[in-house]
Order: structure tokens, then C-alpha cells, then sequence
């Protein structure tokens, strides 16, 4: 009986190492899972932000469009570069095609997990977005618990959260992206936070310098 007992004791021990061990793997995974899905979302807002084009003679092709709250929505015209999230869809040389200037709407929508998903829909800058891309847009990241954009005002030089502005270009925006670790029961890790500065080197060109005097 003495010998079963430190028998049980030993076994007990063994167990709750090994689930600690378990535990402490599935946190460290979850978080490089975190960190690596932050990299890509940021990557790409940082490569569309700092390929904007505008002109004023066409506005309505080419606004500036900030919302935050509960909804937030970022969109705006880009000229992407070859590398760009299905970028095949819209430029093949084989076929001709060579719809590279792009209208880019990131919005935040829930997702299948019951959380809130980080989206990116993609149409050519003189068409209408497709069917396709309307009910399967690219998803940047998963369980994505804020997502704000702020943009620099040069007048009252401060960050505002409202960019009415639509017909011109922020100097700079700041992204704050919020992971969360998943929804599943038990799940202790902690949130990721992240706030990024990119600088938007285009601005908006004249009307008069478009169409000519």
C-alpha cells in the first residue's frame, strides 16, 4: 500500500509537469501565431498606405475615406506593387490585364470564430467590385479586438480620428491594432497591442495639373 501510494504520488507529479509543459506550448504558439498574423496585417497597411494615389478632378474615384467606432472602414486608391495580396486576381500579363490601380477597403466584420476579423476587399479603380470579392475577402487577421486609424491635421498639428478631408491626403496616419489570442475556453494569453506610424509620401495632385489650364 506505502509502495502504490508514492507510486500515485510520483505519477501525480509527472502529470502536472506535463501539463504544465503543455499549457506553456500552446500559449508560446498562440502568441508567435499573434505576432506573425500582426506582421502581415501591418505589412500590408504600410505597403497600400505609402502607394496612395489621388486626383482632384476624379474624387470619386480616388477619396480619402477614415471611420472609426464600432464599424471602422479605411479606404483609399493605391497603385500596388507586384508582391501585393492577390495581385494575380488583378494583373496578368498572359491575359493583358493590368488592373494594378486599385480601390483597397479594410474593414473590420465578424468572423467565424465568433470574434471580429481584420478584411481587405480589392476592386480596380473604374470597376465595380465583384461578386467574388464582396463574399470572400482576404482576411489579414483573425479575433482582431480594435482597429483605429488616426490621421495627422496639419493645421491643428495633432492626431484627429475623423479625416473629413476625403478629397486629401494625411501627411501621416497611425494604425492601432489590437490581437486577441482566440476564444477558446481556458485560453490565458494576453492580448497583443500595437501602434504603428506610417507616412504617406503622395499627395493629392491638382486638378489644373491633371486636365491642364
Amino acid at each position: 500500500m506505502v509502495a502504490i501510494a508514492i507510486f500515485m504520488i510520483v505519477l501525480g507529479a509527472i502529470y502536472s509537469t506535463w501539463a504544465l509543459l503543455l499549457r506553456a506550448s500552446q500559449v508560446g504558439q498562440r502568441t508567435a501565431a499573434q505576432a506573425q498574423r500582426q506582421r502581415i496585417a501591418l505589412r500590408t497597411l504600410e505597403d497600400s498606405l505609402t502607394c496612395i494615389q489621388s486626383f482632384q478632378a476624379s474624387m470619386k474615384y480616388y477619396a480619402f475615406v477614415v471611420q472609426n467606432g464600432d464599424q471602422p472602414v479605411l479606404s483609399f486608391t493605391a497603385r500596388l506593387p507586384d508582391v501585393f495580396p492577390r495581385n494575380r486576381k488583378f494583373v496578368n500579363p498572359e491575359l493583358g490585364r493590368d488592373f494594378s490601380l486599385r480601390r483597397l477597403t479594410f474593414t473590420l466584420e465578424p468572423g467565424s470564430d465568433g470574434g471580429k476579423d481584420l478584411a481587405l476587399r480589392q476592386n480596380p479603380v473604374l470597376m465595380d467590385m465583384d461578386a467574388d470579392e464582396q463574399q470572400t475577402p482576404l482576411v489579414l487577421a483573425h479575433d482582431v479586438r480594435k482597429f483605429t486609424v488616426e490621421c495627422w491635421d496639419t493645421q491643428t498639428f495633432d492626431w484627429v480620428d475623423e479625416w473629413d478631408a476625403t478629397n486629401s491626403i494625411p501627411a501621416m496616419v497611425r494604425v492601432n491594432l489590437v490581437l486577441g489570442s482566440g476564444t477558446d475556453v481556458g485560453n490565458t494569453a494576453p492580448d497583443r497591442a500595437v501602434t504603428r506610424v506610417i507616412a504617406i509620401p503622395s499627395v493629392t495632385l491638382p486638378s489644373v495639373l491633371q486636365i491642364g489650364r
